[in-house]
């Protein structure tokens, strides 16, 4: 063990034991290193002589920019083509922050970490499974869940994911099911994953539903469970209906138990429509935290991103930055969102309106995101996928036996004949 882990690891202790017992042997082994060529490059910081960085300047102390590149950047390449630092410029660190605050005010400005910059959701979600997960260790999920996390979690890590049916009779969220979970087996590490929206179904909790989930994890910790909650807010803020929880589980989290650990992974890819940036944040909360026990965990995580991607985009981060500064940044998002919930209304009318739809295609619930799911009730999810590949010249995905439709990316226009395709190519298997 490194001594700059053993430093890291007193910390967290000290504050917070339970949080130590729940990291993975990888995350009681990695630090961010204050030593060494870092530490170096910083005290040679404004030297007459800098011949630390590895990066080409050229004679006048500029970053070489090729021509053919810098000409695409507005304002030149000085402040973009350099390495940004390990856990993110820590300008966009603070604005993340600061929009965290603003979209959850449930949330105390002091109870939580100052996010940490990953190269997209994706790598936030490798990135807390690296401090985590140990090989053999259960990850508590929705029956209906991201096809990456087998990835991630188990071909990656050697986790297991433990499922559960996320829906109950009533077509709400499976609280009970979420709870035999948690609540079976002796008391120990329990690590459960949070995705709403949710992909593939486009469900997000009511607001009774979102509070019985905190509870119930909260009864857990009640019971000596050590409970790692990781929150994929990948489509966070696309609600579409009343009544539906529309902050962040993770502020119901935050700060409700010592034995709780919130883990909120999230992003611009989808809040800000900006696929293509790579760029993701990782934040952290419990009830015994501290900037003292924060800053250790945020060295934990810059040690994964150092040894993992070194750092992430400079050119994402700062056009982002950069966005967020914007007066117009607030009314764009807007316009966004107005087009998603024109959309989503126009499914939920053509569903109530078709019934003959019923006989071979029933919607599970949803009500936010990008996608909804149906479920096909004659024949085979591939087979009617194929279906519409082949005759009718459009594509779906088929999984779990369900049909995920992204009205995300279908036009408003095209909805009707989308519909009325999936409509007729269900019939056609299973009639």
């Amino acid at each position: 063990m490194s001594a700059q882990a053993d430093e890291l690891n007193r910390i967290i202790q000290d504050a917070n034991p339970h949080v130590f017992d729940m990291l993975s042997q990888k995350g009681k082994r990695i630090f961010f290193p204050t030593a060494g060529i870092l530490a170096q490059t910083a005290q040679a910081a404004g030297a007459d002589i800098n011949a630390t960085i590895g990066i080409a300047l050229d004679d006048r102390g500029g970053v070489m920019q090729l021509p053919s590149v810098v000409s695409q950047i507005p304002g030149g390449g000085d402040g973009i083509l350099s390495y940004a630092p390990n856990l993110g410029k820590p300008e966009l660190r603070k604005s993340w922050r600061g929009m965290i605050l603003k979209k959850n005010p449930a949330l105390r400005p002091d109870g939580i970490s100052t996010p940490v910059v990953t190269a997209a959701l994706t790598h936030g979600l490798y990135a807390a499974a690296y401090l985590f997960l140990d090989e053999g260790d259960s990850v508590i999920t929705p029956d209906f869940f991201w096809e990456n996390y087998n990835l991630i979690f188990t071909y990656a890590h050697g986790a297991q994911l433990d499922t559960y049916s996320m829906f109950n009779a009533s077509n709400g969220f499976n609280t009970d099911a979420l709870r035999d979970k948690l609540l079976s087996g002796p008391p120990g590490k329990k690590i459960v994953v949070l995705n709403f929206p949710n992909n593939p179904t486009g469900y997000t909790p009511t607001v009774a539903e979102a509070k019985a989930v905190a509870d119930i994890l909260v009864e857990a910790a009640d019971k000596g469970n050590n409970v790692v909650a990781l929150i994929d807010d990948a489509y966070f803020g696309l609600v579409f209906e009343d009544g539906i929880f529309k902050e962040s589980i993770f502020s119901l989290l935050a700060d409700a138990h010592e034995r709780i650990l919130a883990v909120k992974i999230d992003g611009p890819t989808k809040e800000d429509y900006a696929w293509g940036m790579r760029i993701g944040f990782v934040t952290i909360a419990t009830a015994r935290g501290g900037a003292a026990f924060y800053g250790a965990m945020e060295s934990k995580l810059g040690g994964s991103i150092r040894g993992s991607t070194s750092s992430s985009s400079s050119v994402g981060q700062t056009l982002l930055l950069n966005a967020y500064k914007s007066p117009a940044y607030e009314k764009e998002k807007e316009e966004k969102y107005q087009i998603l919930l024109r959309r989503y209304r126009k499914i939920k009318d053509i569903l109530d309106s078709r019934k003959e739809y019923a006989e071979y295609i029933r919607p599970l619930p949803f009500n936010s995101g990008y996608f909804l799911c149906l479920k096909v009730l004659s024949g085979k999810a591939e087979e009617v996928r194929r279906t519409l590949l082949e005759r009718y010249d459009t594509g779906v995905i088929a999984l779990y036996d369900l049909l995920r439709v992204a009205f995300s990316s279908t036009p408003y226009e095209l909805l009707e004949k989308l519909f009325d395709n999936i409509y007729r190519a269900a019939k056609e298997v299973g009639g």
